[in-house]
């Protein structure tokens, strides 16, 4: 196994095509689709499934492939500190619930370190997705949160996954709320204050199950619910309609306006916000500096 077919591994995976991964890389197709053959011998694995539409990874493909990139990723870095090569890119994803924290974190990461050049992903998605992604190694951190009712079912999903769950808070839950809503301005409210108000959740696709709700209480009833699938739909919903979201109270004003607030909710029930990570790789740099800004931006966080 040489450096050059791990960048041909990574080059193909990019392209989608063996074709359009050879002109990329300005050799001839055959010769791309020998050395990827010889690889895969080497390794006893399959890297690619080959479709009528070009080529994607095998599930074995995507692990190795999540190896690769940190292989070539640090080797760059050493040509750039030692040969004084042409800055190379940066790289790193995180997968997370939707909050603003862990965004307002991935800002900071990118101010802070980004360099000249980056390629940062960051995927606010499904909470199975989020597993899944760690689990895969297509992300080196995911952000969830725990509680009473959904802990048992999160940690034995996590552990079949060969992830950790790391705690970075636990706090009592909040409702956002449009700032003009009657609710806004009360100390707490309760579930009955809430009862008249549309429920906004976030829709977790074909894991639905109330163990991977993102908001707690999920099995509770109500007259008025809207599932949606991203956090600024969820936030124009709970201006437009006056509805209501549970989760932590951490918003940045800066990154969101002052048009969403807080409202602690008065329920005997906690949220443990923490990050999730796989069990044998180390963390890349980037890995380590974006858990130092997600520490920084939960500073403010009452543990209970």
């Amino acid at each position: 196994m040489t450096l050059t077919q791990l960048k041909y591994v990574l080059a193909i995976a990019k392209a989608g095509t063996i074709n359009a991964a050879a002109k990329q890389l300005f050799i001839s197709q055959p010769t791309l689709s020998s050395a990827v053959k010889e690889l895969e011998a080497e390794l006893g694995i399959s890297l690619f499934n080959r479709t009528s539409k070009g080529v994607e990874p095998t599930a074995d493909g995507e692990e190795f492939l999540s190896y690769a990139r940190q292989v070539v990723m640090q080797t760059d870095l050493i040509e750039e500190r030692y040969l004084g090569t042409a800055p190379t890119k940066q790289r790193f994803c995180v997968s997370c619930q939707h909050y603003s924290f862990a965004v307002e974190a991935f800002v900071n990461l990118i101010k802070e370190h980004g360099g000249s050049k980056y390629d940062f992903r960051i995927r606010e998605t499904q909470t199975y997705e989020i597993i899944e992604d760690v689990s895969k190694l297509r992300s080196e951190v995911g952000v969830l949160y725990l509680n009473s009712f959904n802990e048992r079912v999160i940690r034995k999903t996590l552990q079949d996954q060969g992830l950790v769950f790391s705690p970075l808070f636990k706090c009592k839950p909040s409702v956002f709320v449009g700032k003009d809503n009657p609710l806004a301005k009360r100390p707490s409210v309760t579930l009955n204050d809430l009862a008249p108000y549309p429920r906004l959740s976030y829709e977790q696709g074909e894991h639905n199950a109330f163990y991977f709700s993102e908001e707690l209480l999920a099995t509770l009833d109500r007259d008025k619910d809207i599932m949606v699938r991203d956090r600024a739909t969820i936030f124009n919903l709970i201006i437009g309609l006056n509805g209501y979201t549970i989760s932590t109270g951490l918003i940045n004003e800066e990154l969101n306006g002052p048009n969403i607030v807080a409202v602690p909710l008065a329920v005997d029930d906690y949220m443990e916000v923490g990050y999730v990570t796989h069990d044998e790789k180390s963390l890349s740099l980037f890995g380590e500096l974006y858990i130092d800004a997600l520490k920084r931006c939960c500073q403010a966080v009452t543990w209970v």
